[in-house]
Parts: structure tokens; sequence; C-alpha cells
């Protein structure tokens, strides 16, 4: 059976994690590009301050979350950028001292909310737990493209069982993300965690399968690495097909990242 994991906990725990990469920085290292184009250090922690903003705003002030988008521009990518802006405008330790502040107020929110209480989020309210599993994977995936940008090696834990398990809930994003129909049946996800334990989510009467890593499926999902590069295997054309697509966030797919990018595995 898979173990039982707080995600509140492990939110803290991966914040942290974010935090040890930058911590020590000097103003080049804060400069350094990372492999989201155009996008360095900085960008890529301004991104995180603006996201656990968001999400501490939905969870603490639901009202205030409702009218506060609203007034976003309509464009995705727009929206982005205005929300950076601010943080992007701060001298880098302000910028972290921002992000620890910001970090811990969202954590003391969502710790407040009673359980199975829905909030507030960009398409509809969500359960406060899956608002911290999407927490836990904008910190994996920024998290990875700081490390890969430093030249830094992971230490993965069995805290992406979080993010697995969010990828497995959102497994028809990238085909929306493309305009492209959705299958009538998700997946079965059969997936080793860095500690050896098994996991499985997603639909168990599927008969399609992707199985592997859950390391693996986290930097497929987030779109850090290409599928080429990580070893996953899918049972049936659907689970081939969705292996080219997936993403388990919002918005534009983006250029993902090459096949042979990296030079030796993320783990």
């Amino acid at each position: 059976m898979r173990q039982q994991r707080d995600v509140l906990a492990d939110l803290s725990e991966e914040g942290f994690a974010v935090d040890e990469l930058v911590a020590g920085l000097n103003s080049e290292g804060w400069a350094t590009p990372t492999p989201a184009e155009g996008w360095t250090v900085r960008h890529q922690l301004a991104h995180l301050t603006m996201v656990f903003g968001l999400a501490e705003r939905a969870a603490a002030d639901p009202s205030g979350f409702d009218a506060f988008l609203k007034e976003l521009p309509p464009s995705f990518a727009e929206a982005v950028d205005a929300g950076m802006k601010p943080h992007l405008a701060k001298e880098p330790g302000r910028l972290l001292d921002g992000w620890r502040t910001q970090r811990a107020a969202t954590e003391r929110a969502l710790f407040a909310i009673p359980p199975g209480q829905v909030v507030p989020w960009l398409v509809r309210p969500i359960p406060a737990k899956v608002l911290a599993q999407a927490g836990m994977t904008e910190l994996f995936g920024h998290g990875q493209d700081i490390a890969d940008g430093l030249g830094v090696g992971r230490t993965y834990t069995d805290r992406v069982l979080h993010v697995a398990e969010f990828t497995a809930l959102t497994w028809e994003f990238g085909y929306q993300a493309r305009g492209i129909a959705v299958p009538g049946q998700g997946f079965r996800f059969e997936l080793t965690a860095p500690s050896g334990e098994p996991w499985r989510f997603g639909d168990p009467r599927a008969e399609q399968c992707v199985s592997g890593p859950a390391v693996d499926l986290c930097l497929l999902a987030t779109r850090r690495r290409h599928r080429g590069d990580l070893a996953l295997v899918a049972s049936g054309p659907d689970a081939d097909r969705w292996l080219d697509i997936a993403q388990a966030y919002r918005g534009p797919a983006g250029t993902g990242r090459r096949p042979g990018q990296f030079a030796a595995p993320a783990h």
C-alpha cells in the first residue's frame, strides 16, 4: 500500500530545500540562466513567490482572491509577467527575504483550513490538499530549473508522492493545453518511489498504463526532462501519446526540454 504523507509538512520541507539552493548565491549566481528560456535563477524564485502569494490569498481571503483574478490581464503570459514584476524589481537579498516571508505565510494559511474544505483556484474550487499538491509541483519544477541552471544535483525523496499524485489527477491538462480531444478513459500509474516503495495512482480499472520511477513521471509532467531521457514505459497507444504531451499545470505547454539536453540522468 502507498504510504501516507502529510502534504503540508512536505510542502514546508520542499520549500526549505529550494531555499537551500539559492541561499548562498552572489549576484552572479542569481543572474545564472536556467533551462527555461529567458529565465534566470532570479526569475524562478520570483515566479514561486508570485504563485505562493496567490495560494495564500486563495486560502485566507477567498472573496479577495476572486476579485483579484478579475483584475488580471486576459493573456496567461501577461498575467504571469504582471505577477512577477514586483518581485523582479527587488534586489536578490530582498527577493529572498520576500520569498521566505511569503512561503511562511502561505503555509500558515493552508494549515488553517479545516480538512475537506475547498478553496477557490484558477479554474474551479479545489480541496486545500490539492492546492498544496499544486504548490509541491511548482516547487519541484522550478527547483529543478534552479538546480539545473546552477549545475547542482538534487536528492529526491518520497515527498515527490504529492507531485506524482497531482500528475495523475491532472492527466487531462496536456490535451486541454493543445486543444486535443481527451481519451474517454484515463490511465493507471504504476510507479516506484525513491525509497523503492511501489505507488499506484489513477484509474485502477484502466487498460492503459504508465509505469516507471516516480521521479521520472514528475520530471516529465513538469516538462523538465524529455521522455526520451526517462525510464517511463507506456502500455497502450493513448498512454504512449500522453508521454509526449504530459503536463501537470495549466497554460501553454512551452518548449519543454530537448532529448539528450542533460548529460546525465537527474537521479
